[in-house]
């Protein structure tokens, strides 16, 4: 099965370059093709899920998020040509923005410190000075 993924390597460290492009999932769905990789899902590893088969990278592999967050530390993310007009449209809702390549993913809210619930709390306080 074919379907567009945000993938991330970590090699370097915990903030790797993010992309988003047509990942070919296995059979068992235990292990992921993409850019001529083979990445084989592991059971536990810090900020990362897979590892590359040849040459034991690491890498983060998951579904793309609808609100851009991809990237858990914030960031620029670049799509691949191929993905780029799907992703858009049907990923992100976007179909006015499918000429552009790259994104600049917001930290997500599990690292951000700022909850939605916190965000209103804040919005209320300021309406009422």
């Amino acid at each position: 099965m074919r379907r567009i993924m945000y993938v991330e390597n970590k090699s370097d460290g915990l903030d790797g370059v993010g992309r988003i492009g047509w990942v070919e999932l296995s059979r068992s769905r235990r292990s992921y093709d993409y850019g001529g990789r083979k990445l084989a899902k592991v059971g536990s590893g810090y900020k990362y899920n897979c590892i590359d088969v040849e040459n034991g990278h690491a890498y983060w592999v998951s579904g793309p998020r609808k609100d851009g967050a991809d990237k858990l530390y914030g960031g620029v993310v670049q799509i691949d040509d191929d993905a780029r007009v799907e992703y858009w449209t049907l990923v992100r809702g976007r179909p006015d923005l499918v000429n552009l390549t790259e994104y600049r993913a917001g930290a997500s809210t599990r690292t951000s410190g700022t909850t939605r619930r916190n965000e209103r709390r804040v919005r209320g306080a300021e309406a009422s000075r």
